[in-house]
């Protein structure tokens, strides 16, 4: 029997949808699902997208690159869906290049020939919990699957401000080869770096490479 992965999220769900979320799930989230014609395109990952701030930065700072967003929490989906989509439901031009995938990127990653210039990992939950450390995304395996999905010079950026994680995660990377810096970065401030459960001072960053 196939051993069943471990969830690495909690809730799919949390308030209810407006009608028009509900609306725009059905009916748009459809059309603007990764596809095989992405494959060859230049393209771009980032996986737990939350409200989508970060991933629609991403489109308009790349708008010649398709934009794949993986987030497995609908409530987060149903606010970029409301973001990207004008008063007529129809995606705004400067978010044409957005592709949604809505569940465990894992799946999507599996499923995919597509290899990725930046795959971009934000404020991902560390679970801190002794109990729930196998839950933490960010294991050493996973880190080489995304690794083998890199464009040649593609890197991996992983931002957190939970610093006992973002040890854990330099701790995971010394069971692989892959390589890797530790700079300052600016990014989009997302509403999940303002809430900072961890109260530190500022996000640190990790950049992957192969």
């Amino acid at each position: 029997m196939e051993k069943q992965e471990i969830r690495t999220f909690g809730r799919r769900h949390g308030k209810k949808l407006s009608a028009r979320q509900q609306w725009l799930i059905d009916n748009v989230l459809p059309q603007i699902l990764p596809t095989k014609a992405n494959s060859n395109e230049s393209t771009i990952l980032e996986i737990g997208f939350g409200a989508g701030e970060h991933l629609r930065e991403l489109a308009q700072t790349n708008p010649e690159k398709i934009v794949i967003g993986a987030e497995p929490f609908m409530n987060g989906v149903a606010s970029l869906l409301s973001a990207i989509a004008d008063e007529n439901n129809s995606t705004r031009n400067e978010y044409k290049n957005i592709r949604i995938f809505a569940d465990d990127v894992r799946d999507f990653l599996k499923n995919t020939d597509s290899k990725f210039e930046q795959i971009w990992v934000l404020h991902p939950d560390p679970w801190p919990k002794a109990k729930h450390e196998k839950r933490r995304l960010l294991s050493a395996p996973f880190l080489q699957t995304l690794a083998d999905k890199l464009t040649t010079n593609g890197e991996i950026i992983i931002g957190t401000d939970h610093w006992e994680y973002f040890d854990w995660i330099i701790q995971e990377l010394e069971k692989t080869t892959l390589k890797y810096t530790t700079p300052s970065l600016e990014t989009i401030r997302t509403r999940y770096q303002k809430k900072n459960k961890a109260g530190t001072v500022a996000p640190k960053y990790l950049v992957i490479k192969n």
